[in-house]
């Protein structure tokens, strides 16, 4: 092929795209963007990276066309580019569960010992919505909760479950949910709380797998 042919140009940008989706510190970077615009400081805390570390890995995102940025005073805030970006990311997901034993093995030993009831589907927690038969608890903290979250969630991060008990109903169905399929706070919110008694299941997968299938949400606090 001539170095010029515009079918191996399009596939070097695919590549670009794809080493730059290829590291962990990046897809979960992504996960957290998902969530709403955050400025580095925060996605460095929250992922446990240096500034330094986290800001390199966030420009790579950015050359590669996965997210955008903007300056807010001294502060640079990132958000994900438009487009299915979480789509791409759910894609590698499952390819990976799908063709890799490691990550079935991982999922099994470890999720599913986290909780190892079935989680609630997107489908049936629209049935649960539309007919009031269950409370949902979004369980990210509050910035990303007021970012967007799914419509008549509840807010209460996950820190403070033991002290806000009395704000969740005695009886009936709890639906927990958190950043995404892997995110470990609704399983630790299933844990404390079915621990005090309640009836609580998981959302099979999180805010930006719910907002990427273009359903109803909500901004701004209750």
């Amino acid at each position: 092929m001539k170095p010029d042919n515009p079918k191996r140009q399009v596939y070097t940008a695919f590549a670009a795209v794809a080493r730059a989706l290829g590291h962990e510190h990046r897809l979960e970077l992504l996960e957290l963007l998902a969530q709403g615009e955050c400025s580095v400081e925060t996605l460095a805390e929250r992922s446990g990276l240096s500034m330094a570390n986290a800001s390199q890995h966030l420009q790579r995102l950015r050359r590669a066309g996965l997210t955008t940025s903007r300056r807010n005073g001294k502060n640079v805030l990132y958000r994900l580019a438009e487009g299915p970006v979480t789509e791409a990311v759910t894609a590698l997901r499952k390819v990976a569960e799908h063709n890799l034993a490691e990550v079935r093995q991982i999922v099994r030993s470890y999720f599913d010992e986290l909780d190892s009831m079935e989680p609630v589907t997107r489908d049936e927690l629209q049935e649960r919505l539309c007919d009031g038969t269950a409370l949902l608890l979004d369980v990210r903290p509050d910035d990303e909760y007021r970012q967007g979250h799914l419509p008549g969630a509840v807010n209460i991060a996950v820190k403070d479950l033991d002290r806000r008990l009395s704000e969740l109903p005695g009886e009936g169905e709890i639906v927990a949910y958190c950043r995404g399929p892997y995110c470990v706070l609704s399983f630790e919110a299933v844990k404390i709380l079915r621990a005090r008694g309640y009836k609580i299941r998981r959302l099979e997968d999180g805010y930006p797998e719910w907002k990427a299938a273009g359903l109803p949400i909500e901004e701004g606090a209750r």
